[in-house]
């Protein structure tokens, strides 16, 4: 008599729809507040991405003026403020500049003179061209900082924060955004070009 009772209100909880919104929305708004926090978590990166871009197009023509070294800490001030106020604050900015002779230079290693086993390392007391006069071999021959008159110029913005909202970890995303800005950019020629270089020899 009971189990007959109990299978009768089984059956009646079948047809029962009561509270079935509620139950599918506590499937659906997972994913849905996944994906809003999703977009505006890009919208944010990229909106910080472009201030980033034109931050550093307005201060690479800045740093092309003649009185750029004397205006640098001025500009390298600017780039960091305009960045830091879309950013939480939290965020680190850094800034590297690597002044090159030409811009055929850039992203280039040191020459060197590969002998004996000719396996494309510098070693074996290999003698190298110390571009940037540091006295070691290095696999970028920029010089940190802005260089002279005629140097090609790369700087670079680097910003890392947080990520505005808790997401990461669901959509498999690191904890932190890092975003980088470049601009390249030749020095006014107002002085002659300082063409001295150095050799050293290889480890």
């Amino acid at each position: 008599m009971m189990g007959h009772n109990f299978i009768r209100r089984l059956r009646g909880l079948r047809g029962d729809k009561e509270g079935a919104t509620l139950v599918e929305f506590g499937f659906v708004a997972p994913v849905l507040i996944l994906m809003i926090m999703g977009l505006f978590d890009m919208a944010h990166t990229q909106y910080t991405s472009a201030l980033m871009n034109g931050a550093m197009q307005k201060a690479g023509r800045d740093l092309t003026l003649e009185s750029a070294g004397s205006r640098e800490s001025e500009i390298d001030a600017r780039v960091i403020g305009g960045v830091s106020a879309v950013v939480p604050g939290t965020a680190t900015v850094t800034l590297e500049k690597l002044s090159h002779f030409d811009f055929e230079d850039i992203g280039e290693a040191e020459e060197f003179t590969d002998e004996g086993a000719l396996d494309g390392i510098c070693n074996n007391n290999e003698v190298f061209v110390d571009a940037n006069n540091n006295g070691q071999w290095d696999n970028d021959r920029g010089e940190i900082g802005i260089g002279g008159a005629r140097d090609a110029v790369l700087y670079t913005a680097v910003v890392s924060y947080p990520r505005l909202f808790p997401m990461y970890g669901l959509a498999g995303l690191p904890q932190n955004v890092e975003l980088r800005a470049t601009t390249v950019l030749r020095n006014q020629p107002y002085d002659q070009q300082d063409e001295t270089f150095v050799t050293g020899n290889c480890p």
